[in-house]
């Protein structure tokens, strides 16, 4: 199953785009070869870009404080399980105090340092990271894989806290829709949302069938329509009933 995610606002498009970014730098951080550590820290400098709003860990912090309030009214039902309750409640405790703890704008400390500065500039021109461009750069790469992964990890160290923010408000949204059966007729399907707001819709759809889904939604109506990639990839439409799985998301 290949799993779609489409967000309905803003705020829920930036936290995803900041956890594709956060996997693809844990990635490239745990090889060995100067390029892949090329690429790691080129995605911090991503990153930055991505999390420049200054309200970004504000927002996480009101969210994860509104929904442990909303979880510590699940602790008298009967047919939750208080370990499992607690568990996460003590997660949401221990992320948003390293969140506090991290002080200032995300990356300033990356944004006050010369060297990295001067990296980052160069990135931006294809090309521009030659060893004849930032010669010590070039050198700093040729230093020992353990020695590169040990500083690219002290570079991400501060920003840390902010995804593990992301991490949990994005798994709690999750899990707060369930997943229902749908069938789009000749590859097309629409449903009313009559006006409730949701944060993100989930689509799940078998990757044998080769459907790609084109998702459109306001909050009043989603569409989706389902097309197939031509032999030059140029997308078609996808003409028979195409079953998947749909999950409506709102904290």
């Amino acid at each position: 199953m290949i799993v779609y995610e489409y967000p309905f606002n803003e705020r829920i498009r930036t936290l995803l785009r900041l956890e594709d970014l956060y996997e693809k730098f844990s990635y490239f951080l745990h090889q060995e070869h100067p390029h892949q550590h090329h690429v790691a820290l080129s995605t911090i400098f991503e990153m930055l870009e991505v999390a420049g709003r200054a309200d970004l860990k504000s927002d996480l912090l009101q969210e994860m404080e509104r929904q442990k309030q909303t979880l510590l009214g699940f602790k008298s039902h009967p047919n939750v399980q208080v370990d499992m309750l607690d568990a996460i409640l003590a997660n949401i405790d221990r992320i948003s105090s390293a969140l506090i703890a991290s002080q200032g704008r995300t990356g300033q400390h990356i944004r006050d340092n010369e060297w990295l500065m001067s990296i980052r500039g160069r990135t931006i021109i294809p090309g521009g990271a030659c060893e004849f461009d930032l010669p010590s750069y070039f050198a700093w790469q040729h230093r020992s894989a353990e020695q590169r992964f040990h500083d690219i990890s002290n570079w991400f160290a501060p920003i840390l806290p902010l995804f593990d923010a992301i991490a949990m408000v994005l798994r709690l949204l999750r899990e707060s829709g369930r997943a229902s059966k749908m069938i789009a007729q000749a590859g097309s399907y629409q449903q009313m949302l009559q006006g409730k707001v949701y944060q993100m819709l989930r689509l799940s759809i078998d990757d044998s069938l080769g459907a790609i889904p084109e998702i459109s939604a306001n909050k009043y109506m989603l569409w989706v329509r389902f097309t197939l990639q031509d032999g030059d990839m140029k997308p078609k439409s996808f003409e028979s009933d195409v079953p998947f799985e749909l999950t409506l998301c709102n904290f």
